[in-house]
This record gives C-alpha cells, structure tokens and sequence, in this order.
C-alpha cells in the first residue's frame, strides 16, 4: 500500500505490487516505485534483519507489509470520523468526494489482502521456501496480521458504504422538506394576490364605496393567510 494524493490535496491509498526473487546468492525485490516498505529495511528500523537469512527477509518484508495496510486501515478510520464530523455541520461536495475516495482504498485494500492471503496460505501448505521453526511461527504471524487487515477493511468499507448511502438519504430528505417548505410559503403568498387582483378589477366589487373600503382585501388577505399557515404548521409542513 502506498499513498497517493489528488487534485485537492486529499490523501488517498492505493497498492502495487513487489516481487520478492529468491536465488542462491542473492535476493531481488522489483517494485514499480519506491515504496516505504524497503525504506524500512534500507534505514534498518525492522529488528533481526539479516539479508543472508533469505527466507526470514522474505517473510519480514511480508509483516511489514501487513503493518503498513493497518497502520493505513487505521488512518482511513480516523479521516473517516473526522469527515463525519464535518458533515454532520455542512455537507457539500467535497465530503462527498473524500468518502468516494476513502471507498475506493478500501476496495484496492481489500482486493490486495485477500490475493496476499492465497499466496501466505500457499507457501505454509506446499512449504515452497526452505523454513525453520521461527520462521514458520513468522509466517503464521504474517498471516494472523493478513487476516486482520482483511476483516477490518471490509468492516471500514461496510461502515463507510453504510455512511454514504445515509448522507445520500439525508441530502434527499433535505430536498424534500426544503421544496415542501417553499411550496407552503408560495401558496400562502398566493392569497394576498389573488385577492388584491379580485379588487383591483374594473367592476363593481361589495363595499367598494365604503369608508376604508381598502382595509377589506388586507383584512381578507390576512384572514387567508393566517388560516392557511395555520393548518400547514398543524400539518407540519414547515
């Protein structure tokens, strides 16, 4: 796994692969980049590293490779949370786009793990790679690692597959209540002129000689819209 950043600046993950050539006189690592997995070997930061001990570097490039999909699981968790929080304040766009983005890790995560899975399983089952009992127990810890990096991807993806389709129900919920609450307040707009056009024609109208015949069509009006705002606030239309 490595990470990759967009347009926007916005941290995303995806993986590569590496092949790991094992001869009698040396070993071969191929990568399509640098990668921060060798980093660690070239800076000696991994305990016990010997480079003569070619099935142990094997299975030690393969744990530092499961270190780094959860150490990348957990950072995918930790901006998932603080993107909910952000949305939960003002969903726009780009929010919308880091989940995409985060999915889409998540995806080449788990695709990635579950293909490493097959191939750890393959060399404890055919013993392909000549082993001691460490390194057998190494392996197994690889493995153990693989497994709960696998898990927890598709638990994030779940969660934030859950969390998509949410927010894409909320924002349609919006929507909904935003038009409804414009549809009441054009409909009770539309009594003061109705009314005003009833009175502004040029025919007899009642009480048009009247004194203060022009508070008629306001206290009308009034009347109206109160009683319509009235039974749409019952209604709980707004």
């Amino acid at each position: 796994p490595y990470i990759v950043h967009d347009e926007d600046g916005f941290a995303g993950y995806e993986t590569i692969p590496i092949g790991i050539i094992l001869t009698d006189e040396c070993i071969i690592t191929v990568s399509l980049k640098d990668t921060p997995i060798l980093e660690e070997f070239r800076k000696n930061r991994v305990k016990e590293f010997f480079t003569f001990k070619k099935t142990r570097f094997a299975l030690q490039i393969l744990f530092v490779i499961s270190s780094y999909y959860l150490r990348y699981l957990k950072q995918i968790n930790k901006k998932t949370n603080e993107i909910e929080r952000v949305v939960h304040q003002s969903l726009k766009n780009k929010e919308l786009f880091a989940f995409l983005a985060l999915e889409k890790s998540l995806v080449y995560f788990t695709t990635s793990l579950k293909s490493n899975k097959v191939v750890l399983d393959k060399i404890l089952r055919f013993n392909y790679l000549k082993m001691y009992e460490e390194d057998k127990d190494l392996l197994e810890d690889v493995i153990i690692e693989k497994t709960q990096a696998i898990e927890m991807a598709e638990t994030y993806r779940s969660i934030l597959t859950g969390m998509m389709n949410a927010f894409a129900s909320i924002i349609s919920n919006n929507l909904n209540i935003v038009m409804k609450f414009l549809t009441s307040i054009t409909i009770i707009l539309s009594f003061p002129t109705m009314v005003a056009s009833f009175y502004g024609m040029n025919v007899d109208i009642p009480f048009q000689h009247a004194t203060h015949s022009y508070a008629i069509p306001l206290v009308i009006s009034a009347f109206l819209t109160s009683l319509t705002a009235f039974v749409f606030w019952k209604k709980k239309y707004f």
